[in-house]
């Protein structure tokens, strides 16, 4: 959505962060945890939405 500006992006995130809190997660999901398990993760060089 805001790709190419990232000073529109920064400002976009900064008006929704404003009152809110955030949490860094380091762990894996445990979607990806249970495809890992499955066989079926993907290899990290597929783009975000492709099958």
């Amino acid at each position: 959505m805001f790709a190419d500006d990232a000073v529109l992006a920064s400002a976009a995130l900064d008006r929704l962060m404003h009152r809110s809190t955030g949490i860094n997660i380091r762990e894996e999901s445990y979607r990806l945890r249970g495809k890992k398990q499955a066989g079926a993760a993907p290899d990290g060089n597929a783009k975000r939405g492709d099958p």
